[in-house]
C-alpha cells in the first residue's frame, strides 16, 4: 500500500522524515531513509498537482505521495493515509498531525493553546484518529518551560495527543487524573497581568465555569482563548464532567454568535454554554476537506519544492498563503523572526504605513550572488501582486541586505491559474497553470529556469 500525505503546508523534509519514523515504529517496519526529496509528478511535462517522495525504503510500502489540501476550517497540517488509491473524504487517516515551530522561549500562547482547539475540532470528523503535536524546532527549545506550557501539554497528553519533536520531563508532563487535579493546578499558575481576563476554572453549583475573553475586533476570534477554552473544556468532558460547562466573562454580545464559527461548532460539540447568551445550533460543513485546486500557494509551494529539489538554491523565508510563516535564515544559519512593524507605537495609535510588508517566498542563489523575492498570487491578480512588489523596501534593508551584502536582489511574481500558456508582464517569473503546464516568464530568474529545465530533464 502507499502513504498519503495531505496538507495545507509546504511539506518540508525533516517534518517528512519524522512522520515516516514515527509510522515505521508503530507499525513494527523496517525501513531506511537516505537523502529523502520531493519531486512534483510530471504527465506530458505538465505538473499532476501530485509530488512524490523519494529516499525511504521500506518492503511494506509501496509510494510515497504528497497533495496539497484546503480545510473547511480548523484543519490540522497533515492527514496521514495508509491505502493504495489516493484518499478520500470519506477514507480514514493513520494519523492527524499538528506541525509548530514555536516553543516557549518565542511564544507561551501559540506553541500550545492556540493551535489545540484543531484536535477538539478534529473529533467531529474522525473521532478515532491517532493525533500527534509534533515540534519542529527551529530554535532552541527553552530549558524550564512555563507553567502555561505545562498546563496545555498535559492536557494535549489527557486527550490522547502525542508529542513529538520536543524533550519532556515524563515527571512532569503526565496526563490529568481528576477534575480536582485540573482546576488546582490551574490555580496554581501565575496570575495574569492586571487588566487582563485571567483564564479560571471554578467549580460551582451551576456546574464548572471557565472565564476567558473571546471577543477581539468586535468578532469572536481570539484565537489563543478559543484554543485555551476548546482544550479546557475537552479535557473536563475526558475527565468525565457530564454536568454544565460555562464559559463566563467571554465578552460576546449576541450578533456576534454564528452556526458557522469554530468555536460555536466545538461548543456544540461539547456541550458548552455562553454566560448570558443562547447558544446556536452548529452548522458543520460536511466534509473537513478538499483538494486545493485554487489557491495561489500552489504556485509558490511549487517553486519553492523544485528550486530546492533540482538546484542548489533554497529558501531563506517562506510565508506561503494560508500556512504559518518560517524564520529568517542568516547566512551563518540563525533562524530570526522578522518584525511585524517598523514602528509598533505608530502602527498602535493608528499609522498603519508601519506595518512590515513581507514576501511570500525568499530564495538564495549562491551560484549568481542573487536573493529573489517572490509574491505569490492568483492570476487574476497579478497586477495587484507587481504593485506588492514595490513595498518590500523594508525587508531589504534591514534583513537582506544585513546579512547578505554582496547580493542581488531580485523581485518577481509567481502565478497559479487560468488557462494561459504564456505570460507578457515582465516582472512575473512563473505561472503554473491550472491544468498544470509550467510557463517561464520573459525574465525569469536564472535559478528558476535552471529548476524548471532540470525537473523536465528528469522526468524526459
Amino acid at each position: 500500500m502507499n502513504l498519503w500525505m495531505l496538507t495545507e503546508e509546504r511539506p518540508k523534509i525533516e517534518v517528512l522524515q519524522q512522520i515516516l519514523n514515527k509510522f515505521a515504529s508503530d507499525r513494527g517496519y523496517c525501513a531506511f531513509i537516505d537523502n529523502l526529496r520531493i519531486l512534483p509528478i510530471l504527465e506530458d511535462s505538465k505538473f499532476s498537482f501530485t509530488y512524490e517522495l523519494i529516499g525511504f525504503k521500506c518492503n511494506k510500502v509501496g509510494k510515497i505521495f504528497i497533495k496539497t489540501v484546503s480545510g473547511y476550517s480548523s484543519f490540522v497540517d497533515f492527514l496521514v493515509f495508509f491505502q493504495d488509491k489516493e484518499p478520500t473524504v470519506k477514507d480514514k487517516p493513520v494519523y492527524a498531525i499538528e506541525e509548530t515551530k514555536t516553543d516557549d522561549s518565542e511564544s507561551r500562547n501559540t506553541g500550545v493553546y492556540q493551535r489545540c482547539s484543531k484536535f477538539v475540532f478534529l473529533n467531529y470528523y474522525y473521532p478515532e484518529v491517532k493525533m500527534i503535536m509534533l515540534y519542529n524546532l527551529q530554535i532552541k527549545q527553552k530549558e524550564t518551560p512555563t507553567q502555561t506550557n505545562i498546563f496545555g501539554t498535559r492536557m494535549l497528553i489527557t486527550l490522547g495527543v502525542e508529542i513529538l519533536g520536543k524533550e519532556l520531563d515524563r515527571k512532569v508532563f503526565t496526563p490529568f487524573s481528576s477534575i480536582k487535579e485540573l482546576i488546582d493546578f490551574k490555580k496554581s499558575m501565575r496570575a495574569a497581568p492586571k487588566g487582563n481576563v485571567p483564564i479560571e476554572i471554578a467549580q460551582t453549583s451551576a456546574g464548572i465555569e471557565v472565564s476567558g475573553r473571546l471577543i477581539k475586533s468586535d468578532n469572536l476570534s481570539h484565537d489563543p482563548n478559543i484554543g485555551a477554552l476548546s482544550l479546557i473544556s475537552a479535557t473536563l468532558r475526558k475527565l468525565g464532567w457530564k454536568k454544565d460547562v460555562i464559559i463566563t466573562k467571554h465578552g460576546l454580545l449576541q450578533k456576534h454568535l454564528t452556526g458557522s464559527n469554530k468555536f460555536i461548532l466545538i461548543a456544540n460539540r461539547l456541550n458548552l454554554s455562553l454566560k448570558g447568551l443562547k447558544l446556536p445550533k452548529a452548522a458543520p460543513n460536511s466534509d473537513y476537506w478538499r483538494y486545493d485546486l485554487e489557491g495561489e500557494k500552489l504556485g509558490t509551494i511549487f517553486i519553492h519544492i523544485v528550486v530546492e529539489s533540482f538546484t542548489k538554491g533554497y529558501s531563506i523565508f517562506e510565508n506561503h498563503a494560508g500556512s504559518e510563516k518560517g524564520y529568517f535564515i542568516t547566512a551563518k544559519g540563525e533562524h530570526i523572526p522578522l518584525a511585524k512593524y517598523a514602528d509598533k507605537a505608530k502602527y498602535k495609535v493608528g499609522d498603519k504605513s508601519k506595518i512590515i510588508h513581507i514576501p511570500d517566498l525568499i530564495l538564495i542563489d549562491f551560484g549568481r550572488s542573487e536573493v529573489i523575492n517572490v509574491e505569490g498570487k492568483k492570476y487574476q491578480f497579478r497586477k495587484a501582486g507587481i504593485a506588492e512588489l514595490k513595498n518590500y523596501g523594508f525587508i531589504e534593508k534591514n534583513y537582506i541586505k544585513k546579512y547578505y551584502p554582496k547580493f542581488e536582489i531580485v523581485r518577481t511574481i509567481v502565478l497559479y491559474g487560468s488557462k494561459e500558456k504564456k505570460v507578457v508582464e515582465i516582472k512575473v517569473g512563473f505561472l503554473l497553470n491550472e491544468e498544470g503546464a509550467l510557463v517561464l516568464g520573459v525574465k525569469a530568474p536564472a535559478l528558476f529556469k535552471q529548476a524548471i529545465k532540470n525537473l523536465l530533464d528528469f522526468w524526459s
